[in-house]
């Protein structure tokens, strides 16, 4: 039985400027282009499953938004600013967060050094995220390095929420976890898909649970999108879902 939690709708209404918006956009790693005339809109409040076989660019339109890699064409919009004015190393601090496949937790810190490293005050607080992973208020007086896969995990999540973003930008975040973590983060989650102040892209191998958290879905293949729809159409078909993921 899924432990999903049924998303928010997006906050917005129709004609409000979005959260976000990419206009054309190509990028990559020095001389590689990566993506190609990427056009994406996104509603305050609003959440999306990033989907696509391995490689064709999920992680890369993902580390584009925090000003990761080279920017090659086109316009990216941030609360009808222009986000590429915005360096790298003020992106969080603007409200966005990111949970790298890498984690990149602090292992020489405790559990409670960690979280109050990027602490920032907001509606997300110790006490909440404690709430949202138990695990860690067991373990807060753990070293980064004490901790499981899946905590270390909890931890990077938790961590990238008290920045109190606007978005949150999860980059696989189930991959490689024993299947009882899985069931208690795509818990934690969809409880974070209730927040109507915090959007979030959710690039997922597991798309059935992704497109389950989600209410707007995005497939991509070779650095394209070939799908920008509700994740509902394509849940509810899963031939469509397969043809698109290159599993037909």
């Amino acid at each position: 039985m899924s432990t999903a939690v049924s998303p928010a709708p997006a906050a917005s209404a129709a004609g409000d400027t979005p959260l976000l918006r990419l206009e054309g956009v190509s990028a990559g790693y020095d001389r590689a282009v990566i993506l190609e005339d990427i056009n994406l809109t996104l509603a305050e409040g609003e959440t999306l499953a990033l989907l696509g076989r391995n490689g064709v660019g999920k992680s890369t339109l993902i580390a584009t938004l925090m000003g990761a890699t080279v920017l090659r064409g086109g316009r990216m919009q941030w609360r009808g600013g222009d986000l590429v004015a915005v360096p790298a190393h003020r992106r969080s601090a603007a409200g966005l967060g990111w949970v790298p496949q890498e984690r990149w937790i602090f292992p020489s810190l405790t559990v409670r050094e960690n979280l109050a490293v990027t602490a920032r005050p907001g509606k997300w607080t110790l006490e909440r995220v404690y709430e949202l992973f138990p695990r860690l208020q067991e373990r807060e007086d753990n070293m980064g390095t004490q901790l499981s896969g899946g905590e270390q995990q909890m931890l990077a999540i938790a961590r990238a929420l008290l920045l109190n973003p606007r978005l949150l930008l999860l980059d696989e975040p189930l991959e490689g976890l024993a299947p009882v973590v899985v069931e208690e983060l795509v818990r934690a989650i969809g409880q974070m898909t209730l927040d109507r102040d915090l959007s979030f892209i959710l690039v997922e191998q597991h798309a059935r649970q992704a497109l389950e958290l989600t209410s707007k879905a995005v497939v991509m293949d070779r650095g394209r999108i070939i799908y920008d729809g509700a994740s509902d159409t394509l849940l509810h078909n899963p031939d469509h879902l397969n043809q698109l993921m290159g599993f037909a």
